[in-house]
């Protein structure tokens, strides 16, 4: 957490909800016991989160989740006492001194950092903390509570200070709403996307490679494949044109779009190239593929008739992301868009933005991806230097941006400081079957790009006009959206999206010439089916089968190879007994060809 960080946090509890006080509330209740179980103990924060709070301590010694018992066990004694929550404001200088004879250097530091005169005081029972609240009236109303976990956190998120110990807990208003947390917390253990892409056999990483860079092993490399060829297929029938432009950039291109001066803490180091040793011409891992998509674009001379041009490519970027925040396929540093670019006309923004709209919509309600939201990022206006282009263009931009959402009628919510640095965006938000949110698609509108390459049409009146550009993800990175569709169905992909759909088991070793013949019968119907000749009992073969998530079981005895069936098993474990080996084959193709979630 940076120096500015740490007042903020001081100054925007001020806008806590009824449910975000009372975890606040908690935080310094916890508080209060680490103070009895530890006099010695230093303070710096204890802020509520999202699903609950944490505080930061430096503590004698480490805590464990032994220790979380006896902690929860005083904060209750704490809570049934009701202590009330007692605000007083403090001159500067009374606070300064009374918590330097405290040694609570922490609190010192952070008053010394707050421009205030005066300074808010909360206490309840024996516990006086630095805080602007508010809480709620007393203790007893802080509602049932459980202690997470224990880390590490940096002073001020700085790695060269005092590490401290943060311990998490939540809070919640019924204990119906925490039991149902809780339960949300070991289910997203299940469907962790690392834990099945071991189980599933999807991909790996390896010491052997950098880290954040992925291996797909065949069954991840299928998913991939299905996941990128159906967002092809829904892009060419939008109109979109699929180009390819390497992994490689020189800095000056870079430079010339303004990334080199934004995002070159992001970039992998450069390597010089072998005819020429500036810097200009130093060679660049690809970050993003914008400039190289201008420079199709530049590379002929276009008229108003012709736009929009939509450019679209699956690249594989490479970003320097720090080690502390790689997290499986959920972020990586290389990098696989479903990118596009769009060089269009003033007069085209709201009929594109449509289009836009209408194939990002197509494909979450595919995957069954209806539960989202609308962000409109936004220039931060207290940081305009982190930002390119006037102040006139992206008033343009975000108005226009605007516009076109509201004449969609889409809600939305502003995301200020959430822009990127060459245009406003609005990013879709979806909620997987857990509620968690994950942003997916972009839709970015950019004035800026183009005047940085000078880019032209020539206009109705025969004269260079400027394009506007819209930067446009549907799924945004593959390894991600892969990763949400893991958790989301917990590794029992759709049967379309399944990489293996359905798995051939002889009950024995005799069955084994139908079984054969009932394998290549769905593989000629284009079905990504497997058989099972392990020398293994069927149940054995079946629970295999179901543990891999595969949609169908069809097993095969003396029964079926007399008839021409198959016995039809289901992942859920649902018993669909015999069924005529055609109608399973035109069954599960017509499911495939609809791309149908049911089985």
């Amino acid at each position: 957490m940076s120096a500015e960080s740490v007042e903020a946090e001081l100054q925007e509890t001020v806008n806590y909800t009824p449910l975000q006080r009372m975890r606040h509330s908690a935080a310094h209740v916890m508080a209060e016991a680490i103070q009895e179980m530890f006099p010695e103990a230093r303070f710096a924060i204890g802020p509520a989160i999202e699903d609950g709070f944490y505080y930061d301590f430096e503590l004698p010694r480490p805590l464990t989740p032994e220790d979380f018992p006896e902690i929860e066990r005083r904060m209750r004694r704490i809570i049934e006492a009701r202590y009330p929550f007692l605000h007083e404001r403090w001159p500067r200088e009374k606070a300064l001194e009374y918590f330097r004879n405290k040694g609570q250097v922490y609190k010192v530091e952070i008053i010394e950092n707050l421009p205030d005169k005066e300074v808010g005081i909360y206490k309840q029972g024996n516990f006086l903390d630095l805080c602007r609240g508010p809480h709620v009236e007393h203790t007893g109303q802080i509602g049932p509570f459980k202690l997470m976990r224990v880390a590490g956190a940096y002073w001020r998120g700085d790695e060269h200070r005092p590490m401290l110990q943060r311990l998490y807990g939540t809070a919640w208003f019924t204990q119906e709403e925490l039991d149902h947390y809780l339960w949300r917390l070991e289910e997203a253990q299940k469907r962790d996307h690392r834990k099945l892409g071991r189980e599933l056999k999807l991909f790996l990483m390896s010491e052997d490679v950098p880290a954040g860079v992925p291996l797909f092993l065949p069954h991840g490399e299928m998913l991939r494949h299905l996941m990128e060829s159906y967002v092809r297929e829904t892009q060419e029938r939008y109109g979109y044109q699929h180009v390819w432009t390497g992994h490689l950039g020189k800095v000056r291109l870079y430079k010339t779009s303004k990334h080199w001066y934004t995002y070159r803490e992001n970039m992998f180091p450069v390597m010089q190239s072998e005819e020429e040793l500036s810097e200009d011409d130093a060679y660049v891992l690809k970050p993003m593929n914008c400039p190289h998509h201008i420079l199709l674009y530049k590379s002929q001379l276009h008229s108003y008739r012709e736009l929009p041009i939509r450019y679209a490519e699956f690249a594989t970027l490479y970003r320097y992301e720090k080690p502390g925040v790689l997290t499986g396929l959920a972020r990586v540093r290389s990098v696989t868009q479903d990118d596009a670019h769009v060089f269009l006309r003033p007069d085209q923004i709201q009929e594109e933005f449509d289009r836009a709209v209408n194939l990002t919509l197509e494909v979450f309600n595919t995957y069954g991806l209806n539960d989202y939201w609308i962000r409109l990022s936004l220039r931060d206006p207290n940081k305009k230097e982190d930002y390119v282009g006037s102040d006139e263009v992206w008033e343009l931009a975000e108005s226009s941006l605007r516009a076109a959402l509201e004449h969609r009628g889409l809600e939305y919510r502003e995301g200020i400081g959430e822009a990127a640095f060459y245009g406003p965006k609005m990013d879709f938000m979806v909620r997987d079957a857990l509620g968690r949110e994950w942003q997916c698609a972009t839709i970015q509108l950019d004035f800026v790009q183009p005047e940085n390459f000078e880019l032209e049409y020539i206009g109705e009146d025969g004269q260079p006009h400027r394009p506007v550009m819209i930067h446009r993800a549907v799924t945004g990175s593959t390894e991600r959206f892969m990763a949400m569709l893991i958790e989301h169905f917990a590794g029992a992909f759709p049967v379309w999206l399944a990489p293996v759909q359905a798995v051939v088991i002889p009950i024995a070793d005799r069955h084994l010439e139908y079984a054969q013949k009932v394998l290549a019968a769905l593989k000629d119907a284009g079905v990504r089916a497997e058989l099972d000749a392990r020398n293994e009992r069927m149940n054995a073969k079946i629970r295999d089968a179901q543990l891999q998530k595969i949609p169908y079981m069809l097993v095969v005895g003396d029964k079926e190879a007399a008839s021409e069936s198959v016995a039809v098993r289901l992942r859920t474990n649902e018993n669909r007994g015999a069924m005529p080996l055609a109608e399973f084959v035109a069954h599960i193709t017509e499911v495939i060809r609809t791309r149908s979630r049911d089985l």
